[in-house]
């Protein structure tokens, strides 16, 4: 189980991290009767276990608290960034995070779930399950993208919407089911990225787009496998099976055609080199945002149309 191999492979670190302390120039440095060269070879060998996850590995991946989050990606990979706040209506939902930016000199517009780092925060952005305002305040921030032509790039994190009683008072469905319409038809490109859960109409919603990208150890699904089992066989004891039956992972929406790309992630998981991951990610965002840009308002919108007519043929 992943989870056995990671907390090993930790151990290692800080191991190896404080022999590295102790003197950085000697190599032979020994810890108990291990060297760091011993201890290095250990975790080499622990991480190339990783290389062939099951389903359930790949979900206890994308739901690990050390993976980037939203203002960690907005930071590495753009520039000149300006929050937007408020769905003009509402409220302002923090566990939506957007605004103006530029990518390599364009400027584009930026969108994620917003979980946290901390149970504080975790806590203030509800785990990244947006409200109705978050997903209004979204599709005010593309209606106005679309405006000024600028394209959309959202990073889809959520282990789904809000399920409060005052989240179906103000229209939770509704909300989301505007802004499937709204995205549907946009002229500018769209491009999702899929961080880490993508789970029922709380990802639809920032994922209706051109072109979806999904971190290697990323999930997308319809609801949580936990949620699967307990209304398949009423026990969410059996979430590892449900993992294999939903085809949830990147690998296998590939090849079902829902997304055009998986993004490599380091062994172990994208939490053990985030800087490692933004490099290839960077790569990946300018590859499909060059296509994309390529095409008119008209064309745009007629092959979101059509990627999503054809996904389960």
């Amino acid at each position: 189980m992943i989870k056995d191999i990671l907390k090993e492979v930790e151990e290692l670190d800080l191991k190896i991290d404080a022999l590295r302390g102790e003197n950085a120039e000697d190599e032979e440095m020994t810890s108990g009767s291990e060297t760091l060269a011993e201890l290095e070879t250990r975790r080499s060998e622990l991480l190339s276990d990783c290389k062939e996850l099951t389903a359930a590995d790949r979900v206890f991946l994308a739901r690990h608290q050390g993976r980037p989050r939203i203002d960690e990606y907005i930071s590495e990979l753009f520039t000149d960034f300006f929050e937007q706040r408020g769905d003009r209506q509402c409220s302002d939902d923090e566990s939506i995070l957007g605004g103006i930016a530029r990518y390599k000199g364009i400027p584009v517009t930026v969108i994620g779930h917003r979980k946290g780092s901390t149970l504080e925060e975790n806590m203030r952005f509800r785990f990244g399950m947006p409200e109705p305002d978050g997903y209004r305040k979204a599709l005010r921030m593309m209606k106005q993208a679309e405006k000024f032509g600028r394209p959309i790039i959202t990073f889809i994190d959520t282990p789904g919407a809000y399920p409060g009683k005052e989240a179906e008072e103000r229209g939770q469905g509704e909300a989301i089911a505007r802004n499937l319409a709204e995205m549907s038809g946009l002229t500018v490109p769209v491009i999702s990225v899929v961080t880490g859960e993508g789970s029922s109409g709380g990802a639809l919603g920032l994922g209706v787009a051109n072109h979806i990208l999904m971190l290697e150890n990323a999930v997308y699904s319809v609801l949580s496998p936990e949620g699967f089992a307990s209304i398949l066989w009423k026990d969410s004891s059996r979430s590892g099976e449900a993992c294999d039956i939903m085809k949830l992972t990147a690998q296998d929406l590939l090849q079902d055609g829902v997304v055009e790309e998986v993004i490599p992630e380091p062994l172990g998981g994208a939490q053990r080199d985030h800087q490692q991951l933004f490099t290839v990610l960077d790569a990946a965002l300018e590859r499909h945002l060059t296509q994309l840009c390529k095409m008119n308002g008209k064309a745009l919108a007629e092959q979101r149309y059509k990627k999503y007519r054809q996904i389960g043929q």
